[in-house]
């Protein structure tokens, strides 16, 4: 009875304020918008962030979730994915690949097999902390959205590849995904829509290399966690042989709000091909670490002084940030100043929006030891199959913490970025990239430093003699 009650509610939610949203004043006048952040409260699709309200079923109808989800499923798999390609949403896991484009890549003529999609809900990219507060405070999005995206590709189940150390996320989503159960949002005859669709967790076991789309399927299917070769592609020979779709939980969770409020009103926020809102994770020296959703495009400087509480110690004690997660190249307070918070302006800055996680660095930071640190890292979570990252890594990390003590010669940084121009783009999977980049960034930016560094040392070792 209660399932039948939390089902019936479901499909009979009012529509409430939370869909309705005026065109902006920019829109109306006709001309072409040139200022971004400052996103209204009315405009955010992940109102339980910060876990104030219940993350439960009942919570997440009173929130808009489950709201004509079985319209949505009817309208069938095209219109979905046209509302997704209007949108202009760019995969949020860090390549920004167009969605709707990547999903449409399922619609081919069925040959009996059945088709998958596989959800990313690994992160384990340093810096990054969006998902897990999706699947923490709010699972039913990423239940709802498996439910919608799937249908617009055809498949039969999600399976949710989890990060083994989210111990809390894993449980909320297995609770959310049994209540939706229970209310027959999914499974047999989902949402009454008359499609079958089931969904299955798995838990990993805390490996970086299976955020990897291809190592993440051979994992799921038992086996080691390495990437494999490319093609064939997952959505013509993916888990378990079939035809799949690997996407990040971020992604996925915005299908439905996209599908309900339409893909124009999606695409009115942000830049031209960086359409949209986005979580972004701020942390290191701010005096508010958070993660916060915002416009795409909003200008870095205002992310870090609105939502970060600004820099520890003000702005000018800035030195750098990551802009994205570890993987991408770091960028000095020069650029910050007035770089755009999106795919293309982190490119033109030679770097990255990757996952958006902001990692801001002031003056007290040796920036240096934090990149060696980074290097450490992609050296030890390296799978070891491609000769270039295997061996690479190691000699990146070696020569960079002897960069740290100043204990080389001038001539080695531009060997170590030689080294690093090998790894990039002589791998398998983009593991190596990762790496290679943050060297390069260093080197771009703070090579002065390097070479001061060098010097003081050799001076110290002279004066000692």
């Amino acid at each position: 009875m209660a399932a039948g009650r939390l089902f019936q509610r479901s499909c009979s939610f009012p529509q409430g304020q939370l869909w309705r949203r005026s065109l902006s004043a920019t829109a109306a006048l006709g001309g072409e918008k040139t200022s971004y952040g400052g996103l209204k409260d009315e405009d955010r699709i992940f109102t339980n962030l910060y876990g104030r309200h219940h993350w439960k079923l009942k919570g997440a109808l009173k929130r808009g979730d489950w709201y004509k989800t079985k319209e949505i499923v009817l309208k069938g798999s095209e219109w979905i994915i046209k509302e997704v390609k209007t949108s202009g949403l760019r995969g949020r896991g860090g390549a920004g690949f167009p969605t709707g484009l990547k999903w449409s890549f399922m619609n081919k003529p069925p040959d009996g097999r059945p088709r998958y999609l596989v959800v990313n809900a690994d992160e384990g990219e340093p810096g990054t902390c969006k998902d897990r507060e999706i699947m923490r405070h709010d699972p039913h999005k990423l239940v709802e959205g498996c439910l919608v995206a799937g249908a617009s590709m055809g498949a039969r189940a999600a399976y949710i590849y989890i990060r083994g150390e989210f111990y809390n996320e894993a449980s909320n989503m297995q609770v959310a995904i049994q209540e939706a159960y229970e209310a027959g949002l999914i499974g047999r005859n989902a949402c009454g829509s008359g499609y079958d669709f089931d969904i299955y967790m798995h838990r990993g076991a805390g490996a970086y290399i299976c955020g990897e789309e291809m190592a993440l399927i051979e994992s799921l299917e038992g086996k080691q966690g390495k990437p494999r070769m490319k093609p064939p592609f997952p959505a013509d020979v993916g888990v378990f042989g079939c035809p799949t779709t690997v996407a990040n939980v971020e992604t996925v969770a915005v299908a439905p709000a996209i599908c309900r409020r339409g893909g124009d009103w999606f695409a009115s926020f942000g830049r031209k091909r960086n359409e949209g809102t986005k979580l972004f994770c701020i942390s290191g020296h701010v005096n508010t670490p958070c993660t916060v959703e915002e416009e795409m495009s909003i200008p870095l400087k205002e992310l870090i002084e609105r939502h970060g509480g600004g820099v520890r110690g003000g702005w000018g004690n800035l030195k750098a940030i990551i802009p994205g997660g570890a993987s991408v190249p770091l960028i000095p307070k020069s650029i910050c100043e007035d770089v755009l918070m999106d795919f293309d302006a982190l490119v033109e800055v030679k770097s990255g929006l990757g996952t958006a996680a902001v990692i801001v660095m002031d003056k007290s930071a040796d920036v240096v030891k934090c990149i060696a640190r980074l290097i450490e890292f992609y050296k030890h979570e390296s799978c070891g199959q491609c000769t270039p990252c295997r061996e690479g890594t190691g000699w990146m990390t070696k020569i960079m913490y002897r960069f740290v003590e100043g204990n080389a010669r001038p001539s080695e940084i531009d060997m170590i970025e030689e080294l690093s121009r090998q790894i990039e783009g002589h791998t398998i999977c983009a593991l190596g990239d990762a790496a290679a980049w943050p060297v390069q960034g260093l080197i771009r930016h703070f090579r002065p430093e390097l070479e001061a560094r060098m010097s003081e040392y050799k001076q110290k070792q002279a004066n000692k003699s």
